[in-house]
């Protein structure tokens, strides 16, 4: 087995034991796997380790990855800052964004999504802890919801959040607690909730998480370089 292999199955075990710990069905819960700076063949070794979901934050990386893996049936989610000139290409190439902060870039996907492609799904991200640092919406902000989810060729799903890291769970529940309260209030249809990572999942889980991004536990430590 190879290493990103038995990561995969690592992960796995910690979401079913988050699950069950909650007494919620893992099968809920999806695994989305962060490729960003890892090469192609990465995402070929987890593909064939039974992934399908891959997770981009710089555009042109992930286009460059995309045309070298055509022949896998991948499904790819834009998760990074979203900059007006780059909406088309997402729109064009991604199956859900997790990242939308502003109308404006919701309305130029909704334009410029192609026709004969499905819905694009669309995360709201929130930015609950009030880091400068981060992309997405103020609680406050989130009244965008009802404009987006009134677009045509998108389909709002739910929030997406980053909170700050911490190892004190008390700290990531009360985060991700957070973020499903405000997705309760705004009394939409939605059903996902994209919150938690390597170091938090099992939080995120027992607060309702309906999609996990996890990169490092997965590929192992990114090389910047």
């Amino acid at each position: 087995m190879s290493t990103i292999a038995n990561n995969i199955s690592q992960i796995s075990k910690r979401i079913r034991a988050a699950a069950q710990a909650v007494q919620r069905d893992a099968c809920s819960i999806h695994l989305l796997a962060v490729s960003k700076t890892k090469p192609s063949q990465a995402v070929r070794e987890a593909y064939a380790a039974g992934m399908q979901d891959f997770g981009e934050n710089y555009l042109q990386e992930a286009l460059s990855k995309q045309a070298e893996l055509t022949d896998l049936p991948l499904n790819w989610h834009f998760i990074g800052p979203i900059q007006s000139n780059k909406t088309r290409a997402i729109a064009k190439n991604f199956a859900w964004v997790h990242s939308v902060d502003r109308l404006k870039i919701a309305q130029r996907l909704s334009e410029q999504r192609p026709a004969d492609l499905p819905p694009l799904n669309i995360c709201i991200q929130a930015n609950i802890s009030g880091e400068t640092s981060k992309s997405g919406c103020t609680p406050d902000q989130l009244v965008l919801a009802s404009a987006i989810s009134a677009l045509p060729r998108l389909k709002l799903r739910g929030l997406m959040v980053i909170p700050k890291q911490t190892k004190d769970r008390a700290a990531q529940d009360a985060a991700f607690t957070t973020l499903r309260d405000l997705q309760s209030s705004l009394k939409l249809p939605l059903d996902t909730l994209s919150m938690g990572m390597s170091h938090d999942l099992e939080s995120a889980i027992s607060k309702g998480a309906t999609w996990i991004r996890v990169g490092t536990a997965l590929f192992g430590a990114r090389d910047y370089g």
